[in-house]
C-alpha cells in the first residue's frame, strides 16, 4: 500500500534517498505552478479534467467517478509503464492530495511500484512556501551589485557562481530581465513559481557566510519580491560596477539579441517612447527599423535608462559602498573576486 507523507517528510527523504516527484495534475495546472524539479504524468489531460469536473458539479459525484474510471482504464498500461521507467521511489501529488493522487498511488502499489502520496497536494505545498517566506530570517551578509543598464551584472553573477561563490539570480528566478524589454526571448514566471524557486535558493544558501545578488526593484516583470529581500538590498554592502557606454552597448546586444526579436523590441520601445524627447525617440525608432541596433541601444541608454538610474541611485546614500571602474566583464570579475578575498581575511 502507498504511504502518505508531509512536505517536511518529503524534504527529509530527498536528502537520504533517490526520489522522483510526479505531478499527476493536468498539463495546464502543471504549467501554471508545481513543485520545483517535479515531472508531469497527468492522470487526466485538460479536456478530460474539464469533462469530469463538469459532471461532478452538474450531475453527481458518482457520475464523475464513473467517467473518470472509464477514462483512466484505457490509459493505465502506458501510465504504469511511464512510472516504472522512473528512477528511485516515487512521490505523487495532485491539487489537494485527493482522488487523482490517491488513484495513482493505489494503482502503482498494486503493480509493486513503491509510491508516496503528498498529503494536501500542491495546495499544502503552496501554503508551506508562503508561510516560510512570511517568516524567513535572512542571515548571510549581502553584497548587492549595482551599475548602469548593460554593465553585465547578471553575467557577472553567473561567472562568480561557476567559481563557487553563493549567488542568487533574481532575474533568473523571475524569468525576466527587469526592464521594459525584459521578457523578450524568455518565459516569465508567475508569482507562485517565483516564490517556490526563491525559497529553494534561500534554503540552499542559508548557511553561506554571504550571498551576492543584483539590486532589483521590488517588482521584476510579473513578480514581486518579499519585503525581506528588499530590506537586504537596502542594508547590504553595495558594489557598484562602472563601465564605458561602448562596452555596455555591446553587452546588451549580446544579451538581448535584437536582431532575432526585432518586432518585439520595436513594440516594447513604443511603450516608453512618450517618455523620451520627441526628436530622440523618432531617431531611436528609425534606427531600430533600419537594424542599426547599436545606435538605438546607445540612445536608449543615454536618454532613458541612465537618467532613471541616476535618480534611483540616491536612495543608497549612507550605506557601505565600493565602486570598481572597469572596461569589461573580465575586469569586473577580477575586481570583485579580489574584493571578496580581502573581506574574508
Amino acid at each position: 500500500m502507498f504511504q502518505d507523507i508531509t512536505i517536511e517528510e518529503l524534504r527529509m527523504l530527498k536528502d537520504s534517498k533517490e526520489l522522483t516527484i510526479v505531478d499527476v495534475r493536468s498539463p495546464s495546472e502543471y504549467d501554471d505552478s508545481t513543485l520545483p524539479g517535479s515531472l508531469n504524468i497527468p492522470l487526466f489531460d485538460d479536456q478530460e479534467r474539464a469533462e469530469v469536473g463538469t459532471l461532478y458539479k452538474q450531475t453527481s459525484v458518482q457520475a464523475a467517478k464513473d467517467r473518470g474510471l472509464e477514462i483512466v482504464s484505457t490509459k493505465l498500461p502506458a501510465f504504469i509503464k511511464e512510472f516504472g521507467a522512473l528512477p528511485g521511489d516515487k512521490v505523487v501529488f495532485c491539487w489537494r492530495g485527493g482522488m487523482r493522487s490517491r488513484t495513482t498511488a493505489t494503482v502503482l502499489s498494486l503493480m509493486d511500484i513503491h509510491a508516496y502520496r503528498l498529503v494536501g497536494g500542491y495546495k499544502a505545498y503552496r501554503k508551506w512556501v508562503l508561510d516560510n517566506l512570511d517568516s524567513y530570517n535572512f542571515k548571510p551578509k549581502s553584497y548587492i551589485f549595482h551599475g548602469y543598464t548593460g554593465t553585465g551584472k547578471t553575467n557577472l553573477l553567473h561567472r562568480l557562481k561557476r567559481l563557487g561563490h553563493p549567488v542568487m539570480d533574481l532575474e533568473g528566478l523571475a524569468g525576466h530581465r527587469g526592464s521594459i524589454f525584459g521578457q523578450i526571448g524568455l518565459k516569465p514566471n508567475n508569482q507562485k513559481t517565483f516564490d517556490s524557486l526563491l525559497l529553494e535558493q534561500l534554503i540552499e544558501l542559508e548557511h553561506s557566510p554571504y550571498v551576492l545578488f543584483e539590486a532589483e526593484s521590488s517588482r521584476i516583470g510579473k513578480v514581486v519580491m518579499p519585503s525581506f529581500m528588499t530590506q537586504q538590498k537596502e542594508v547590504g554592502t553595495q558594489i557598484w560596477i562602472e563601465m564605458p557606454i561602448e562596452s555596455r552597448v555591446q553587452q546588451i546586444l549580446e544579451d538581448y539579441r535584437p536582431e532575432q526579436f526585432k518586432e518585439q523590441y520595436i513594440t516594447a520601445f513604443r511603450a516608453i517612447k512618450s517618455r523620451i524627447h520627441v526628436p530622440v525617440a523618432i531617431e531611436i525608432e528609425r534606427c531600430l527599423q533600419a537594424d542599426l541596433f547599436a545606435e538605438a541601444v546607445k540612445l536608449i541608454l543615454e536618454y532613458y535608462y541612465d537618467p532613471r538610474y541616476n535618480h534611483s541611485s540616491h536612495q543608497y546614500e549612507g550605506v557601505e559602498k565600493v565602486a570598481f571602474t572597469v572596461n569589461n566583464l573580465d575586469e569586473a570579475e577580477a575586481a570583485v573576486i579580489s574584493y571578496l578575498s580581502s573581506q574574508s581575511m
